[in-house]
């Protein structure tokens, strides 16, 4: 009698972690695919799947046979068209399991990103920032000019600078290095996006789409400052309030810092942006938006 009730309270319990491990994996998938083009695609399939049971049960032999062809052809379908949820899954679940950590890059680095980003939305000059954290941006970096140089407030100036040689694109930050610049980034195919957004924010949302980066964008047009991660984007933000998203985003502490008075043209920092400045026909150049 004893054998028998602990052998029904280890069943018991393996049966408990069985339906949590399970309960777990669908709230990571549909946490996954919210918001996500994914989510509409998965009501579509529940609606095949539906009229596939309703064929069943109503005997509809026609329906029937056309599903039963097609759904072999299917599976292939969903595994092409889910790549990015099944990538970014595996990306997170391995970001979830290793216990390294990148060395973190000291956060007055981080702050002249801030600094910079202010100079650029004074001068209305176009700018967009890539952040690595976890997964590798390696594919980008090689597709721009490498620099392997220390980041600094005066370096992200000279090389956003509009007669600059490098402004047009993206510069790619691992830690308290400057990786690469004028780098190609993908383009987000989003169709939810605001069709107001250009080549230039589009880009930073697809970095973010394709991986875990941080993107900071400065619009030449406007001036206001954004920043893109997980494919979302947060519009016409304050110096503050992007060292505070960088700060929680980072996970380490930004200190405030005064922010310098605007400065004029005569001081030679930086030229005056025109009001129609050409970009290159190359679209999928990480700079370039209107």
């Amino acid at each position: 009698m004893i054998h028998a009730a602990g052998a029904w309270s280890h069943l018991t319990l393996i049966s408990a972690i069985d339906i949590l491990l399970v309960a777990i994996v669908i709230y990571e998938f549909f946490a996954l695919i919210r918001g996500t083009r994914a989510a509409l695609i998965l009501i579509g399939l529940s609606i095949v799947v539906l009229a596939f049971y309703v064929s069943r049960m109503g005997e509809l032999v026609t329906l029937n046979w056309l599903i039963s062809r097609a759904l072999p052809y299917g599976v292939f379908a969903l595994i092409v068209i889910f790549v990015p949820e099944i990538r970014q899954a595996l990306a997170r679940l391995g970001r979830r399991m290793t216990l390294a950590r990148s060395a973190a890059a000291e956060a007055d680095a981080y702050d002249d990103i801030a600094l910079a980003a202010n100079l650029f939305s004074q001068n209305q000059t176009g700018a967009l920032i890539v952040i690595q954290r976890e997964i590798g941006l390696r594919t980008y970096i090689e597709s721009g000019v490498a620099l392997d140089a220390k980041l600094s407030y005066d370096l992200l100036a000279t090389l956003f600078r509009p007669s600059a040689p490098l402004h047009d694109g993206a510069v790619i930050i691992q830690g308290d290095r400057v990786a690469a610049a004028a780098c190609f980034l993908p383009l987000s195919m989003n169709p939810v996006l605001s069709t107001q957004l250009g080549t230039r924010h589009r880009a930073a949302i697809g970095i973010t789409e394709e991986t875990d980066a941080i993107s900071i964008i400065v619009s030449e047009e406007t001036g206001s400052i954004s920043l893109a991660v997980g494919g979302s984007i947060d519009r016409d933000l304050t110096v503050e309030k992007l060292r505070e998203r960088m700060s929680t985003l980072l996970r380490r502490y930004v200190p405030p810092t005064a922010l310098p008075t605007p400065i004029s043209d005569s001081a030679g920092i930086l030229d005056e942006v025109e009001s129609e400045m050409p970009f290159r026909s190359d679209l999928h150049k990480g700079g370039g938006e209107r």
